[in-house]
């Protein structure tokens, strides 16, 4: 009988803890807290609600910094007001489409925060696709408006009459009133595209957040602090930038935002503006880990305490090198478009296991089934399934992702340890028949990385006559080093199976990728 109520108790505990460490718990005036019961009482909890809330409680706050200027939470707040006046103007209200096609600026913000107020839905394009994928993703997702910028004016050209295109926000907000608009009768929604990396990019729908549990899940595991300068270098129409995004209405976080990513600007931010938490993608850690060690010593980057990175892979290698260079701040997210997040590694983990993916935050179940639908030992490598709240609501074309007993796949494959930490061991359709034997591509990358000439290394299977699929690396070196096919057989043949070594390996200056980081392997079998 007690059970539930004690349960409950206990959450409710926790839940204040991690709320004081990030400083969630604050106290407010009588004036701010009549303005945050009004503007709750209007907007509820959904991320409209952020620039309302954080306008009426810090107006002169600064909410943005970006490669525009300086802007605050009460400038925000108009602009949208003045933006959503203008996509009202073209139509767009709840039930809207409104597709964004831009990279990380205040724009960018104002323009979903405009959607979201309207009750609309926003669709985030990737800077990267080529025409055709945009024009593919507009149709499909039926979108009315598509906000862009102006670089990616001959992305959109040729659009059917009925979508209206706009040039930035500039065109919204002219003349146009930036006072408080209607709250919308139902809350507005965001469609993230997945990477697309093993075929066309898919629509993951998703309801914006009406409680803050999902953000004290990711608390539980990542210290982010209120209020404290936030670089987000990962693009906002990722998953992964999107998700901080949405956390720093929470928080209430100075936002830096660098349109284009660069080491050594984004080593220049954090000494600037005395960042705290840095999040990225592992790509970027690795373009800060190739500077000269003499230029990375030129900023100071002691105001650090989070360096939270997700959207691919994070080389066991690259993780400790940067730690090395920049103190125990890594943390480690492993997850998907689709089931957010399932595992977070911290610092500690990651010096003790760099290959592991950590454990689940709270409120995520993380199970690992076998072949046949039951549950895998310690050890037991099998199917990844994710359950939690986050859980994506289906693709917008129809479908979604296997489920099992309420859980959601990854597509991964994997295994816990005996201590409970989560290993993955690559997508499930990456895995290499060859000969008979399964071979998973990460294990034999991580182990060619490790060679010192190596930069960076992937490994896919080619039709083979004797074998069905043999390996191929394509290896990039680091600069000036000097490495052979044979020296790069040799490394893997010494470590691995026999089976797992490649067959051949091709020398390349550098791998392809997708705008977050992850290689896109089916440019390298073709």
């Amino acid at each position: 009988m007690l059970r539930r109520p004690l349960q409950l108790l206990a959450r409710g505990v926790e839940d204040l803890a991690i709320m004081r460490r990030a400083g969630l718990l604050r106290p407010v005036g009588p004036a701010q807290l009549l303005a945050l019961g009004r503007t709750a009482a209007a907007w509820g909890l959904s991320p409209a609600a952020a620039y309302p809330t954080a306008a009426a409680v810090a107006p002169d706050g600064v909410a943005i910094i970006d490669d525009a200027g300086e802007w605050t939470f009460g400038d925000i707040e108009r602009r949208s007001n003045s933006v959503a006046r203008g996509l009202a103007a073209f139509g767009v209200g709840e039930q809207s489409r409104v597709g964004l096609l831009a990279r990380n600026h205040h724009e960018f913000v104002e323009v979903s925060a405009a959607a979201w107020k309207l009750g609309a839905r926003s669709v985030y394009l990737n800077t990267s696709f080529a025409r055709p994928q945009v024009r593919e993703v507009i149709r499909r997702e039926e979108i009315d408006v598509v906000v862009y910028d102006a670089e990616f004016a001959d992305l959109v050209k040729g659009l059917p009459r009925q979508v209206r295109r706009v040039a930035g926000a500039a065109e919204l907000i002219a003349g146009r009133d930036g006072s408080s608009v209607k709250p919308p009768r139902r809350a507005g929604s965001a469609v993230i595209l997945t990477s697309g990396t093993t075929g066309a990019p898919k629509g993951a729908q998703r309801s914006l957040a009406t409680s803050i549990d999902p953000a004290l899940a990711l608390l539980s595991r990542i210290p982010l602090r209120a209020e404290e300068p936030t670089l987000i270098a990962a693009p906002l129409f990722h998953a992964w930038g999107f998700a901080h995004l949405v956390m720093s209405f929470l928080l209430q976080s100075t936002l830096v935002l660098q349109s284009r990513f660069d080491a050594e600007q984004a080593l220049a931010a954090i000494e600037r503006h005395r960042v705290t938490a840095l999040v990225a993608v592992p790509v970027m850690l690795q373009r800060i880990m190739e500077l000269p060690a003499r230029t990375r010593r030129r900023y100071d980057t002691t105001s650090l305490r989070v360096v939270a990175v997700s959207g691919s892979a994070l080389a066991p290698r690259l993780a400790h090198r940067f730690m090395d260079a920049f103190g125990d701040v890594l943390y480690n997210l492993y997850g998907s478009t689709e089931v957010a997040w399932a595992a977070i590694a911290t610092p500690a983990e990651l010096r003790a296991h760099p290959d592991t993916a950590g454990r689940p935050p709270r409120g995520t179940i993380v199970h690992i089934y076998r072949e046949d639908g039951s549950l895998a030992e310690p050890g037991e490598t099998g199917q990844i399934f994710v359950g939690s709240e986050l859980l994506f609501e289906g693709y917008t074309g129809g479908g979604s992702k296997e489920k099992r007993d309420g859980l959601m796949t990854t597509g991964d494959l994997g295994h816990f340890d005996a201590a409970g930490l989560l290993f993955v061991e690559g997508r499930s359709d990456d895995m290499i028949v060859s000969g008979g034997e399964n071979v998973y591509p990460g294990e034999v990358e991580e182990v060619i990385a490790r060679l010192p000439a190596v930069a960076e290394a992937a490994v896919v299977g080619v039709p083979d006559a004797d074998f069905g699929q043999a390996l191929r690396a394509f290896v990039v070196k680091r600069r000036g080093a000097k490495l052979t096919e044979d020296e790069v057989r040799a490394h893997v043949r010494a470590l691995l199976a026999r089976y797992k070594v490649p067959k051949s390996v091709v020398f390349v200056d550098d791998l392809p990728r997708n705008a977050t980081g992850k290689v896109v392997r089916r440019e390298l079998t073709a």
